[in-house]
């Protein structure tokens, strides 16, 4: 069972930035498209950003174009989401996934392997 594990998360004020990491042990993520979620308290599971298996192409939310960043390293095993400009709205709870048929979406649904999902707080 491919397992994801996020990492950077935390607190930050508006207008900062943080750098959230995706990794998983054992697997090549390689083979995968990546995509970012976020869970507000209250609200349903949204798509944030994702990138193809090569990072070639890449989609983003309109609530996050021009702020946030996808990349990887598939040397490294690892996907990278840059946020920048925070408000405090980007506050969720921010979790990666994989997509076994390297599709470009941003449905939970079509996302096969989930990590745990890592805090983010935007405030003063």
């Amino acid at each position: 069972q491919l397992q994801l594990v996020e990492s950077g998360g935390g607190l930050v004020q508006p207008g900062g930035s943080l750098r959230l990491s995706c990794t998983a042990s054992g697997f090549t993520l390689g083979y995968y498209a990546i995509g970012w979620f976020r869970q507000a308290p209250g609200k349903e599971r949204e798509g944030v950003s994702c990138i193809s298996s090569s990072g070639g192409s890449t989609n983003y939310a309109d609530s996050v174009k021009g702020r946030f960043a996808i990349s990887r390293d598939n040397a490294k095993n690892t996907i990278w989401l840059q946020m920048n400009s925070l408000k405090p709205e980007d506050t969720a709870i921010y979790y990666c996934a994989a997509d076994v048929h390297d599709k470009l979406v941003l449905f939970p649904d079509e996302y096969d392997f989930w990590g745990q999902g890592i805090q983010v707080t935007v405030s003063s």
